[in-house]
């Protein structure tokens, strides 16, 4: 559901850099006389460019069935953008080939604001079975595009705020139905393999319970211009070498700098 970047006062990095071991701490100044400790993981950019070069083949299911991939090219920016969020609704929960299915099946039967609105609940539910949670989804979008309409003058709310409003719609989705919708970098959008694969990376300070700590806790380090990237690049990643169980970890070019190498 990275749901980009929270912009604080301006700041000015001082010429100072420690190394403690292997660790860099920056210093930024908050103000007059107040410096801020900033901590960023050990090695991270060797571990990314790794990362982007086992990514290099972009052959992943998300690759080619994501929700950047599931709709309409030829429909109108209003369509495309409602297109965009369902098949992001859709995807919780449930495995990329499933949610493409649904959405090819969707957009087949009409895959608008105003054909769903006509579209009954039983209907609509075998056009997404066997999505996970279909049935409650069903619930989801039905409610969720007649707030659209009825609030949101027929296309999709514009900021996180009003995505999250949206039944069903959290943090990640929010967050990536801005990037791909709105072409607006507004947050990280983290879902279970991006939880995973910070955790396992150590690229969050401590462990996290949730991928919306994740987010919080990789948006207070990473680079905002990275913020887009790194969803796609670690689903990927998820989906093919750092599994949920059984990680390939022999294939991975981080397995001498992962602290989780080897690890179940």
């Amino acid at each position: 559901m990275k749901e980009e970047q929270r912009d604080g006062p301006t700041s000015l990095k001082s010429q100072r850099t420690q190394r403690r071991g292997h660790i860099i701490v920056e210093y930024e100044e908050e103000g007059p006389g107040i410096k801020k400790n900033k901590w960023e993981p050990p090695d991270w950019r060797r571990q990314l460019s790794f990362i982007r070069e086992m990514r290099s083949g972009r052959d992943a299911p998300v690759d080619y069935m994501g929700a950047d991939k599931c709709y309409d090219p030829q429909a109108s920016p209003e369509v495309v953008r409602y297109q965009v969020l369902v098949s992001l609704m859709l995807s919780s929960q449930t495995k990329d080939q499933v949610t493409s299915a649904a959405m090819t099946r969707l957009r087949k039967h009409g895959l608008s604001i105003e054909s769903i609105l006509r579209t009954d609940d039983d209907r609509l539910g075998k056009l997404i079975y066997p999505v996970g949670f279909w049935k409650t989804k069903v619930k989801y979008i039905k409610k969720a595009t007649e707030m659209i309409q009825q609030e949101f003058g027929g296309d999709i709310p514009n900021t996180v705020e009003g995505l999250v409003r949206l039944p069903g719609v959290g943090p990640k989705m929010a967050h990536l139905a801005m990037a791909i919708a709105w072409n607006q970098v507004s947050g990280i959008g983290v879902d279970t393999h991006v939880h995973r694969i910070s955790n396992r990376l150590g690229w969050t300070r401590s462990k996290t319970k949730n991928p919306e700590e994740t987010r919080k806790a990789l948006e207070d380090w990473l680079p905002r211009d990275l913020w887009q990237e790194i969803n796609l690049l670690l689903v990927g990643f998820g989906q093919q070498v750092c599994l949920p169980v059984g990680p390939l970890c022999s294939t991975c070019l981080n397995q001498h700098s992962c602290p989780s190498f080897d690890q179940p």
